[in-house]
């Protein structure tokens, strides 16, 4: 009996805490969305984006954050078409072109698991690194690339995944069929097309929230970038810079680009959710 009440007491201690650990990461969760959206909603006009900031940056009042706007929308876009025509290649070649238990794949997959972990602002130092030795100022296209560098292996790894789990006898019976690999690809890709999708949620989430690589390689500026060369502003960087400033007005700026940042990363992550949820059923 001592035993039996001993083991329902330390059973109830384990659930207390797991209930305890919940509710703080919930409470934290809650506080910064709150603190965001509180602040963000009070500050939010419709000049706020749908203008450009007035009086120069660090010390205007007036305008709002278009060019963070634009600028974050440049670099996500292309670098999310150009991370796709990189990753899909590369994971079709592993998982079709290459056997199961190959020593490439497995080496392949080992230093694209290494490369998901480092941290982005490693990335942008690296980008940085080349622009300085080939004598590029800091511009859109450095911001693309080294962003497409970021993504790439959340891209890989995550279509990688939905893919090694695509039954083998499928591609067995297509090649007895006599399909070429190319048209074996094709049925893949119909298979695996939610894969895809939720890669590219991940990827635009993680690409539109990071500062630290766009910080070195694309810079930041009042204005609209109307060439690959010229600086663009992204939004992290404007709730960054902005939010330093002893000036209320451009504090209130910050807020309100912070607004439309975290709801751009909420839609990514619960559609992510929801598609790999749809995914996942589908697989059953």
């Amino acid at each position: 009996m001592q035993m039996k009440h001993k083991k329902r007491v330390e059973e109830l201690v384990v659930k207390t805490l797991m209930w305890m650990a919940m509710l703080l990461v919930f409470g934290l969760v809650i506080s910064v969305v709150w603190t965001i959206f509180s602040k963000g909603f009070k500050a939010m006009s419709w000049e706020m984006v749908s203008s450009l900031p007035g009086g120069g940056f660090y010390i205007g009042k007036e305008g709002g954050f278009l060019n963070a706007i634009v600028g974050s929308l440049y670099i996500v876009g292309a670098s999310t078409v150009l991370g796709l025509l990189v990753s899909i290649p590369v994971v079709f070649y592993l998982n079709v072109y290459l056997k199961k238990s190959s020593r490439t794949a497995y080496i392949v997959r080992l230093a694209l698991d290494v490369l998901f972990g480092v941290p982005s602002i490693v990335y942008g130092a690296f980008g940085f690194t080349i622009m300085v030795y080939f004598g590029l100022r800091t511009s859109l296209l450095g911001g693309i690339l080294v962003i497409t560098l970021l993504i790439i292996p959340i891209f890989i790894r995550t279509m990688d995944e939905a893919t090694r789990n695509f039954p083998r006898e499928i591609l067995d019976a297509t090649f007895s069929l006599g399909a070429t690999k190319w048209e074996t690809l094709k049925v893949v890709v119909r298979q695996i097309a939610p894969g895809i999708a939720t890669a590219t949620l991940l990827s635009v989430g993680r690409a539109i929230g990071d500062a630290a690589s766009v910080m070195f390689t694309a810079g930041y500026t009042d204005s609209l970038p109307t060439s690959l060369s010229q600086p663009a502003a992204t939004l992290p960087l404007a709730v960054f810079f902005q939010l330093s400033s002893p000036i209320p007005e451009v504090v209130d700026r910050a807020y309100a680009a912070a607004l439309v940042l975290t709801v751009i990363v909420l839609v990514l992550s619960i559609g992510g959710r929801l598609v790999t949820h749809r995914f996942s059923k589908n697989k059953l």
